[in-house]
């Protein structure tokens, strides 16, 4: 795909790349070319973008290690379950997590992290396969939305709703059902509308040549079914 797009010769190019290092050879040639590349959503290894508009997956990992804390009593045994350790994403979104509950909550410990590619099918096989591991197991982390959903999945599969608190990522229909419902405590949702809005000026302000901040942090939410129809978070919110 950014082969093709090149190949047009277009003023700019936005992307999300899926691999952090994969797409450097070709950013390399855009940047041979004189077009400027804008990074959304994840980043990429390399000081070519001339902006990125992304979450801080890193606080957003956090964020969901302080609330996934908080509500196990903070203590007890926690797992996680990311899309993969090749994406931007994914490491940031899984370390975030992993160092803050390192730092923060001596109590409580991490017995396993595994990576499901962000399919449901193969991330509800690793949960079921950790919870039967760790009969004690008290919360659950979920780094992006087929990762939550796979542990949805186990949790009910296994009988442990109520039982183990599970934290998401992303929304999505049967996320926010799970929400409601209260098989899932809450998730994190991104900005969606802002980091594309961001990418999109910032690519409009590289073909006018001015200046555009390097990172743009386009911010994060906590939501729960107490929050989740707010004025700040529905519209962040995607089914």
């Amino acid at each position: 795909m950014l082969t093709a797009a090149l190949a047009k010769n277009p003023d700019a190019i936005c992307i999300a790349a899926l691999d952090s290092k994969a797409v450097i050879p070709l950013l390399e040639q855009a940047d041979a070319a004189g077009i400027p590349i804008v990074g959304f959503d994840s980043g990429v290894d390399s000081d070519i973008p001339i902006a990125t508009a992304a979450t801080d997956n890193y606080a957003a990992g956090a964020l969901a290690a302080d609330n996934l804390a908080e509500l196990i009593g903070y203590e007890g045994e926690v797992a996680v379950i990311v899309h993969d350790q090749t994406s931007h994403t994914g490491i940031m979104r899984r370390d975030g997590f992993v160092d803050r509950i390192k730092e923060a909550y001596p109590n409580i410990t991490i017995v396993d992290i595994q990576y499901g590619g962000g399919d449901h099918l193969r991330s509800t096989d690793l949960a079921k396969a950790i919870i039967q591991a760790h009969p004690n197991l008290k919360g659950f982390f979920g780094g992006n939305e087929g990762s939550a959903i796979g542990i949805i999945n186990a949790v009910i599969e296994t009988n442990m709703q109520g039982k183990i608190v599970i934290a998401g990522f992303d929304s999505g229909r049967l996320q926010l059902d799970a929400i409601r419902s209260g098989v899932m405590a809450g998730a994190v949702t991104q900005n969606p509308v802002g980091i594309g809005y961001e990418a999109v000026k910032a690519a409009y302000m590289a073909i006018k040549g001015e200046l555009v901040e390097k990172v743009i942090d386009t911010g994060c939410y906590w939501y729960t079914k107490d929050n989740m129809d707010a004025d700040h978070i529905k519209p962040l919110l995607y089914d």
